[in-house]
């Protein structure tokens, strides 16, 4: 898995959408989407698998994937959304990450 890129930041007002690209990603692979609200605690995953949301992620969170990039998107943003935003791509149905981007919103 080739390194990924991401905007370093966005900036955004309460209620608008938000969009984090996440670009090359093999077109083969899968793409996930972490959320690190505190430095130095584990991220929580907001996307798997391209466009899966966990359970207990609320569904403003949504992804998808095409060709090569990646996109998170988070539609009406609030306050508590504001993060640090990893992408990392992955082969296969394994857990296994490589997450090398970053984009925080703030």
């Amino acid at each position: 898995q080739a390194a990924v890129s991401q905007p370093a930041s966005v900036s955004a007002n309460p209620g608008e959408t938000v969009t984090i690209s996440c670009s090359g990603l093999s077109s083969s692979s899968y793409v996930g989407w972490y959320q690190q609200k505190v430095p130095g605690t584990a991220p929580v995953t907001v996307i798997s698998a391209n466009s899966n949301r966990p359970s207990g992620i609320p569904s403003r969170f949504s992804g998808s994937k095409s060709g090569t990039t990646g996109t998170l998107t988070i539609s009406g943003v609030q306050a508590e959304d504001e993060a640090v935003y990893y992408c990392g791509g992955y082969d296969g149905s394994t857990d296994i990450t490589v997450t090398r981007g970053n984009g925080e919103v703030r």
